[in-house]
């Protein structure tokens, strides 16, 4: 297995911290330690002022990289809604992060969605010896 990718959909948020750039750098600044991960960027911000659309009334996007792969999040302040994904080669405490996330922007309801990510991606040597020895055989 190559790892965890969680995604957070919280809704009913907290709207200055949703629309707040310093708040959502910190954000992604902090929770990579928080969970047990290895920063490798900074936080990359794009704030934006929304499109002619009435769908898009701008939010803020944003991301980090990590050693063990990448954090993100889109937010929709007018909506009071925010999109969050940590995808990691790393295992770490999905309840404890998902607890920190929902409580630092006052979510009042969470979607969660787990998958485990390469489950055939094989981090282990002999595995990756086994598979290989096997797929020579058959040609």
């Amino acid at each position: 297995m190559f790892g965890p990718h969680i995604t957070l959909d919280l809704y009913d948020c907290n709207p200055k911290k949703l629309n707040d750039v310093e708040f959502i750098f910190q954000f992604l600044d902090k929770l990579p330690e928080k969970i047990g991960m290895t920063k490798i960027s900074k936080p990359n911000i794009i704030n934006y002022p929304g499109g002619k659309n009435s769908f898009d009334k701008g939010g803020i996007s944003g991301f980090v990289i990590i050693a063990e792969s990448h954090i993100s999040i889109h937010t929709f302040a007018a909506q009071r809604f925010a999109s969050i994904d940590i995808f990691s080669c790393k295992y770490f405490n999905i309840k404890e992060a998902e607890k920190n996330i929902i409580e630092m922007f006052e979510a009042k309801k969470v979607e969660k969605h787990f998958i485990m990510r390469g489950r055939e991606f094989p981090k282990d040597v002999i595995k990756v010896k086994n598979i290989i020895c096997a797929q020579r055989k058959k040609f």
